[in-house]
């Protein structure tokens, strides 16, 4: 497969992730579902993975709101890269 058919697959697959997990959760993914997306087997293991600065996605607070957050598209992004390895 040349570069730019796999940039294109790779793009691809993006979007298709992109879209079902912005169906489901909209412009943002928090809580329970960011943890489940990113595939910790726990809630638990992801809170400890974000106090150790290991989640390598890009994650936020928002005031007045608990939790950590991440944008869909950055981790379908994510997604697609960890694939790729």
């Amino acid at each position: 497969m040349s570069e730019s058919e796999e940039r294109s697959d790779q793009d691809f697959l993006r979007r298709e992730i992109e879209s079902v997990l912005m169906e489901q959760h909209g412009p943002m993914i928090g809580g329970h579902s960011l943890s489940q997306a990113l595939g910790y087997p726990s809630y638990d293991a992801f809170c400890q993975a974000v106090q150790r600065k290991q989640v390598t996605v890009p994650i936020f607070q928002i005031a007045n709101r608990r939790g950590r957050f991440a944008l869909t598209r950055d981790v379908a992004i994510w997604l697609v890269a960890q694939r790729d390895g």
